[in-house]
């Protein structure tokens, strides 16, 4: 019988990046081994981005090996792979940063460029929740993006153009939000309230004042995850009744809910398939709330759907698209998926 080959799918964040192996059989399955956890990334383009996204994908795949190790794989545990994807924020189709990454991901993990994909996460978190169907897939983390596949296999994506230009329900689109709504009532322009004060003592001790914030916001190590760091306190303060709070969670559903509209209706799949993804969705249960009220208002026939897979397994499909004898330069540049169904080990 043929040997089977193995693989590895890795779903790259900001706090964590996750690796899972897996060996392919003759009849197309996928069978799970193990998992690893490595460090986040950060932008390719960041300082020290290079350096993170290279660490991490080593450092998972050598858990993962060892996780494989300890539960009797010993042999597959230290095979060569034969194929991986990558899924990570911030990587645009057919961008430098892409094959940037690529390259990257190639000499990290010691295999060809021909055998290694990386894409943007938003598509691994599609094919990972539809197994290559039609459907539509909104992530809320720190920053948001819906992508969605029609029956066609056409693709359309709303979002994601990163923090300075989006607005559109995020989690650093409400700590932002809540920020300026709290500015607005320190120089008069809004009706003065508590809730300013409550979020100002979610930025840290000392005297916060406009000034302060107005510095603070601008520092290296504020950004997008300084804003969406304030999330939380929005959410507290709106579960004990605060109405600016609230405001600012209902506002940034709508916008999410506007990503997923602009998606079904380019694609045609009003009354297709929605999973909801993300930090922010799996945490901000009123925020959650929220947006899911006001799809059903924008897209009454849509389905609400939990993930059929998550994006790890939606990496290994596509590593497993990489080996396709018959089209392979295709495969590179593809989100379609291995044929093969997985199943768990």
């Amino acid at each position: 019988m043929p040997e089977p080959v193995l693989l590895a799918g890795f779903d790259a964040g900001q706090t964590h990046t996750t690796c899972r192996l897996a060996d392919r059989h003759s009849d197309g399955s996928l069978r799970v081994l193990a998992e690893g956890d490595g460090p986040g990334v950060s932008h390719l383009a960041a300082a020290a981005g290079e350096e993170r996204f290279s660490a991490a994908l080593r450092l998972s795949l050598q858990r993962a090996r060892a996780a494989a190790a300890s539960k009797g794989e010993q042999a597959l545990s230290t095979a060569l792979l034969d194929a991986a994807a990558v899924g990570a924020s911030g990587i645009e189709q057919g961008s430098a940063v892409q094959r940037l990454g690529t390259t990257l991901a190639a000499a990290a993990i010691g295999l060809p460029l021909e055998r290694v994909l990386v894409s943007g996460d938003e598509r691994t978190a599609l094919l990972g929740a539809f197994g290559g169907g039609p459907g539509i897939v909104v992530i809320s983390g720190t920053g948001c993006i819906a992508l969605g596949r029609n029956s066609s296999g056409d693709e359309h994506r709303c979002g994601g153009w990163g923090w300075l230009l989006d607005q559109a329900g995020s989690a650093c689109d409400i700590g932002r939000d809540a920020l300026i709504r709290s500015l607005e009532m320190a120089d008069g322009r809004r009706h003065e309230s508590d809730f300013r004060s409550r979020l100002w003592a979610a930025l840290g001790d000392g005297t916060i004042t406009p000034q302060r914030i107005k510095a603070m916001v601008v520092e290296p190590g504020f950004g997008a995850a300084g804003f969406a760091r304030l999330a939380p306190a929005v959410h507290a303060l709106a579960e004990a009744g605060d109405p600016d709070a609230n405001s600012v969670l209902e506002r940034s559903a709508r916008g999410l809910v506007e990503l997923v509209a602009g998606v079904a209706q380019a694609l045609d799949l009003q009354g297709g398939e929605v999973c909801g993804l993300g930090g922010a969705l799996e945490h901000l249960s009123l925020f959650s709330a929220a947006y899911q009220r006001r799809l059903r208002l924008v897209l009454p026939q849509a389905q609400l759907v939990p993930p059929r897979g998550d994006a790890c397994q939606g990496a290994l499909q596509l590593a497993a698209g990489l080996l396709s004898l018959e089209r392979p330069q295709a495969a590179l540049n593809s989100t379609s998926p291995d044929p093969g169904a997985l199943r768990p080990g």
